[in-house]
């Protein structure tokens, strides 16, 4: 185990456009006020929204959905099936950069006056393996940009220092271990699947040596994510002794996928996801102050 023991994690899963409803619940947090963790570990979009959070651009994460994301120059069926990009990245990247950019400075300010870690998650393709990569502000936008690059629907290959990597998702979906690992005692996990999602494995799974020949490693992983996802599931459920999990996950009634564009759909999912990180914010303070009440007497 490295960092810290007892440290407090925040753990945000990625998922394309299901992050709307991990947007509704980083804008509660930041509305409130509401920061407790030392230790935040995102993957794909989760990244995305909690490098705006982390930045203080509360309502980002909606307004580059809203505005750019459920777009056809992003998701693009017809593009796609002509051997074009499902979701562009180069595209989001480069208007989002010009129109509505990070606060670098403001992260890195905030992220090292109280001496707290960010972690982005990527998956080597040579390897297959998780790569969990410590952002600055030369790199950051970059490292969000590769973690969110899933295969196949982004048909580029994006490095980083010369290894090929993309999409976090694949090698470590949920990295709960990974926080723990870190030293973290007390993991918050945000979902973007509901919390009794089980994932199983793809009808095409026999593809994935084929479609990915040049890189066995990368198929191997794909071939291996449902049983690392149910893994950091039955982490979840069931953490070791002395290991607290919070875990906000959307209703298995909210119907949005990873490529969903119906604007009606998304706004459903980000106001629930408000709803859920205000419940989640009251609860938590309210669980410090009996625990304060105790220690007093």
């Amino acid at each position: 185990m490295s960092g810290k023991p007892g440290r407090s994690a925040l753990v945000v899963e990625g998922g394309g456009m299901r992050g709307i409803f991990t947007a509704g619940v980083l804008n509660a947090f930041g509305s409130k006020g509401f920061d407790p963790f030392d230790l935040y570990i995102g993957v794909s979009a989760g990244a995305c929204n909690l490098a705006s959070h982390l930045a203080g651009q509360n309502d980002r994460n909606y307004d580059i959905m809203a505005r750019y994301s459920s777009t056809p120059d992003f998701i693009n069926f017809r593009r796609f099936l002509s051997g074009g990009h499902l979701m562009d990245l180069d595209w989001l990247w480069d208007i989002t950069m010009k129109e509505y950019r990070l606060d670098l400075e403001n992260m890195f300010t905030g992220l090292h006056e109280q001496k707290k870690e960010f972690i982005i998650v990527a998956t080597s393709v040579q390897s297959g393996t998780a790569m969990y990569l410590v952002p600055d502000k030369t790199t950051m936008e970059h490292y969000l940009k590769v973690s969110s690059s899933l295969p196949v629907f982004y048909r580029n290959i994006l490095e980083i220092d010369s290894e090929k990597a993309t999409d976090g998702g694949i090698a470590d979906s949920i990295p709960v271990l990974e926080a723990h690992r870190r030293g973290a005692a007390d993991i918050t996990v945000i979902r973007s699947r509901p919390s009794d999602y089980v994932k199983k494995k793809s009808r095409l799974s026999f593809m994935y040596p084929l479609v990915f020949k040049k890189y066995p490693g990368l198929a191997e992983a794909l071939r291996n994510r449902p049983a690392a996802y149910m893994k950091a599931v039955e982490f979840i459920k069931n953490p070791p002794k002395g290991i607290r999990i919070n875990e906000i996950a959307p209703p298995a009634t909210l119907r949005i996928q990873r490529a969903t564009r119906d604007l009606k759909i998304l706004n459903t999912a980000y106001t629930i996801g408000r709803e859920q990180g205000e419940k989640f914010v009251a609860g938590y303070i309210q669980k410090q102050r009996v625990i304060k009440n105790l220690k007093s007497w």
